[in-house]
């Protein structure tokens, strides 16, 4: 019986031993601290929209208890082609709804200038 007790006493002290390296190793559980509103560790552009490029540029500093960088270096790939493919559609829709002005002098011919008579308008007088 009481070499029962000594490893029951064993294996609890070997447990919180255990426990205890882990925690000191790990931290405790405790939230990282908020983050400072002034301070940003990645630049993004403020004086145009943010391009994909500029998501591929991005470095994320990584900490003990960070991230796993290549799911953040995906996922950041991922975002640049969305960023990518929306710029894209949004210049066809610009391109579509107001198209560039036509400089060939013969498309113009069939249009006639304001203030001046059209073909019917001639064939009438």
């Amino acid at each position: 019986m009481l070499g029962f007790v000594v490893f029951v006493i064993g294996v609890l002290v070997v447990g919180g031993l255990l426990f205890l390296g882990s925690s000191v190793l790990l931290g405790r559980g405790e939230t990282q601290p908020p983050a400072e509103l002034d301070r940003s560790p990645v630049e993004l552009p403020d004086d145009r929209p943010v391009i994909g490029d500029d998501v591929r540029a991005l470095q994320i500093s990584a900490a003990f208890r960070g991230y796993r960088m290549t799911e953040v270096d995906w996922l950041l790939d991922q975002f640049a082609q969305i960023l990518d493919e929306r710029d894209a559609e949004i210049a066809d829709l610009r391109d579509r709804l107001h198209p560039p002005a036509v400089d060939d002098p013969k498309e113009q011919a069939g249009t006639p200038e304001p203030g001046q008579p059209d073909g019917e308008e001639e064939q009438r007088a």
